[in-house]
């Protein structure tokens, strides 16, 4: 029989514990503040380069129906936020929904998550590097059509240049955003500025039509690849200097502060720019951008591709960390568990790049993989849902029978009766559309056929996974969670609980 959930309320310290096969240069520094967590969590979401890679899709799906599409979709993320600020304050841990649900629910659905994390976030990295590539040719050589050798190249400068900061730590990670994130507010500002100003001028006519149900289930799925990234900073707990107050409350300014960028972006892009050039569009901000500025519509590349290159990392960092936890309790090779001296999962990092190298080469140079490979690099979206469904399900379970279980509900009885109301409602939006995708994903002018079959083999893989690493996986590891600033020194690394 699988070992079941550890009693939520058991906070066992691992600090000081030493295991004997733990890897060497174990442990992560913490580094980040608030006002580092906040800008990771917004460029993580990547709002540019999230409207520039699917909302040529979106408007060919749904058309104008696209923003109440986006809509549905947007209260169980920002409900989202709040629980993992929650669940982040009682369990603070680099593997974040992974531990959570190990703590929770049990180690069976945990390991079954760590599986669906694993596909959700990896499936998002290589249609980030591709269109990274894309993106500095056009800028560089607008009129070269380069040939797939060419777009690898700067594929893989890409990715390199991605690893620099992943690989240095916190600090350039940090600072590095932060110079990527002022780009991406001052474009903004400044677009959303013409746009308002250009608006009698532009604006075309609005016509919504009967509601596409199909197209408007497939957008609300797609659009999980533009509301998830906020949820970095619970990823990065571990290198909080403040684990338990700051991871979470970035989150939720992250995903209100990229719904702003949509408020703002997708309005004035649909009300200015006909649907038929946007229907379909590789790039629907650059159609617009040729009607703000005829003559210089090339300036909205280079906040596009900023914002891309930022969330190259930034989703990096994610299931690098991910994959560190779970190398730390020997889910997967302990050697993912391994950090350099910078204190940085090294392995984790140079095993996901090097997987994205190989993903980007045999998309661009084996053109008959090519469909295969498109449709597990649009499946990225069904993952990501799929990841918040379960974290929303844990959060339900915590509720109702963990939280109350905690000290603090004993000695202080309390309950959050509007977040168990906000889990409920959002696991049944999210549980509905991840049932509606398998309908109409097939149609051949949706994502076409293949995807259900793909999807479904890669959900049982995931029972697969789950049982060929029954015997392998360790106890939980416990974080601590102490705030640096309190501790008379660093912690320690964890080691697992015994």
């Amino acid at each position: 029989m699988d070992e079941p959930a550890r009693p939520v309320g058991a906070e066992v310290s691992a600090k000081s514990h030493v295991d004997g096969n733990r890897p060497s240069g174990h442990g992560l520094h913490q580094f980040f503040h608030l006002g580092d967590l906040v800008p990771l969590s917004i460029s993580s979401v990547g709002p540019l380069f999230s409207v520039a890679a699917t909302g040529g899709v979106m408007a060919a799906e749904a058309g104008w129906w696209t923003l109440p599409a986006i809509a549905i979709l947007a209260l169980p993320f920002i409900i989202s936020s709040f629980v993992f600020r929650l669940l982040n304050r009682h369990f603070p841990h680099a593997g974040a929904s992974y531990h959570w649900s190990a703590r929770v629910i049990g180690r069976s659905v945990s390991r079954y998550q760590a599986w669906i994390l694993i596909l959700a976030y990896f499936t998002s990295i290589p249609p980030i590097a591709i269109p990274a590539a894309s993106y500095t040719l056009a800028l560089l050589a607008p009129h070269y059509h380069p040939p797939a050798a060419v777009s690898l190249g700067v594929a893989l400068f890409w990715i390199a240049f991605a690893a620099v900061p992943l690989l240095l730590g916190g600090r350039p990670t940090a600072r590095i955003t932060q110079g990527f994130f002022a780009l991406e507010m001052c474009s903004l500002v400044a677009f959303g500025i013409l746009g308002i100003v250009n608006w009698s001028k532009l604006s075309v006519p609005i016509h919504f039509g009967a509601p596409p149900i199909g197209g408007i289930m497939i957008v609300a799925v797609v659009a999980a690849t533009i509301l998830d990234g906020w949820e970095i900073d619970s990823y990065a707990a571990e290198e909080s200097r403040r684990p338990r107050q700051h991871p979470g409350t970035g989150g939720i300014i992250g995903a209100f502060g990229a719904l702003m960028f949509y408020a703002i972006l997708y309005p004035l892009m649909l009300g200015e720019t006909p649907m038929r050039l946007l229907a379909n569009s590789t790039d629907p901000l650059y159609q617009w951008a040729g009607r703000l500025i005829p003559h210089a519509h090339w300036l909205m590349l280079i906040p596009i591709l900023g914002s891309t290159a930022g969330g190259l990392w930034l989703t990096t960092f994610i299931l690098t960390r991910a994959l560190y936890a779970m190398g730390r309790e020997n889910l997967i090779p302990r050697s993912f568990a391994r950090t350099n001296r910078f204190k940085v999962p090294h392995v984790a990092t140079l095993v996901t790049l090097g997987a994205t190298i190989a993903v980007c080469a045999l998309e661009l140079l084996v053109r008959r993989l090519g469909t295969f490979f498109d449709l597990i690099l649009s499946a990225a979206g069904f993952f990501l849902l799929a990841e918040f469904f379960l974290d929303s399900i844990t959060a339900l379970v915590f509720l109702t029978r963990g939280h109350k279980s905690l000290p603090e509900a004993r000695i202080n009885p309390h309950a959050h009766r509007w977040l168990l109301i906000g889990s409920i409602f959002s696991s049944i939006v999210m549980g509905s559309l991840l049932i509606a995708f398998f309908i109409y994903a097939p149609n051949p002018n949706a994502v076409g056929n293949g995807i259900d079959q793909t999807l479904g083999i890669l959900l049982v893989l995931g029972l697969a996974f789950a049982w060929w690493t029954k015997h392998r996986t360790k106890a939980p590891v416990i974080f601590e969670g102490e705030d640096l600033d309190e501790a008379a020194e660093e912690p320690e690394a964890v080691g697992p609980i015994t």
